[in-house]
This record gives structure tokens, C-alpha cells and sequence, in this order.
């Protein structure tokens, strides 16, 4: 089990992106509707831990100063290792920014964070393919540039259990 502070989309953001997972699915390749518990939503994680205590972790993202919604620019499909395929977003100073002070929160509760989301490692993205086979990857890709660009929005943030899929909604968008 793991805990996900992730960067929720407007809807229409959110919708254009399951208009997509549901396109995937339609041919064959395995997107997040079908994955797992099956109540995943749009968004992109700023950090991803695996040890945690949700009240602590709220509550220090909770102190961080509010910002503006984030807007992406997602123009480009990355293949990452064991069949996971996702839209890249073009990285701001503010978006980097971001997710170096919701790390530095999360890490002062003493919350274990995944390796890949550490500053400097981390490749921000919004999942659209879980277990992509290399054969697929042609299909993924013309589907997917039949949807980009998309100039999305991160409108709200909240903590997601990746096991079950529940959801704790954050006041503030950090």
C-alpha cells in the first residue's frame, strides 16, 4: 500500500483523459480503468510514500502556502519500465518548485518516499497504460497523439491510497 499526494485536473482535463483510458481499453490495451481497485482518477503525483501516517501528511501539506491552479502542457507519451505509459507534461519552474515543497513536507512527518519522486529523479507524468507490451506501443502512441496536446489544469490536490483507491481532499492547492 502506498500513499499518493496527487495533483487532481479540471474536469475538462479529466475528461479528456478518461475519454482517452476508455480508447486504450477499446483495443485491447490495459489503462487505469481496469487496473487495480478500478476507481482511479486523472492526475499526476507529486510524491508517492510508502510509509506514512494521512493525518500527519495532511496536515503538513495543509501548512504549505496556497498557490494558483497549475497549468500543463502535456505534448509528449514516455514508456516507462514494466509496461507503464504516460503523458508527459512540459516542466515549470513553478511545477518543479511545487513538488520540491510538498516532498519537503511530506519527508518532515518522517513519511518514506518512493525513490523516484525525490527531486532531481523525479519525471512528472499522468498515467495512461499500466501494462503496456511492446507490441502495443504503436497503437498507444496514435491514440494518444489523437488527444495531445492538452492544455490541462491542476485545479485541487489530494492524498490517494493506491491500494483501495480512497481519497482524502486537501483545502489548500499546493
Amino acid at each position: 500500500m502506498a500513499l499518493a499526494v496527487c495533483l487532481l485536473f479540471d474536469a475538462r482535463t479529466e475528461r479528456r483523459l478518461v475519454n482517452l483510458w476508455r480508447s486504450l481499453e477499446s483495443v485491447g490495451i490495459a489503462s487505469l480503468p481496469s487496473h487495480t481497485h478500478g476507481h482511479h482518477v486523472p492526475h499526476l503525483s507529486y510524491a508517492v510514500l510508502s510509509t506514512y501516517e494521512v493525518a500527519a501528511v495532511r496536515a503538513a501539506l495543509t501548512a504549505l502556502p496556497e498557490g494558483p491552479p497549475v497549468p500543463l502542457h502535456l505534448d509528449a507519451v514516455g514508456c516507462f519500465r514494466r509496461g507503464r505509459a504516460s503523458l508527459i507534461p512540459a516542466v515549470s519552474v513553478d511545477l518543479a518548485a511545487r513538488q520540491a515543497r510538498v516532498v519537503e513536507a511530506v519527508e518532515g512527518t518522517g513519511a518514506d518516499l518512493h525513490l523516484h519522486y525525490r527531486p532531481g529523479q523525479w519525471v512528472p507524468h499522468c498515467s495512461i497504460a499500466t501494462r503496456l507490451r511492446r507490441e502495443q506501443v504503436g497503437d498507444l502512441t496514435v491514440l494518444a497523439y489523437d488527444v495531445l496536446p492538452i492544455e490541462a489544469v491542476g485545479d485541487r490536490v489530494a492524498l490517494i491510497d493506491s491500494s483501495t483507491g480512497e481519497r482524502w481532499p486537501l483545502d489548500a492547492l499546493v
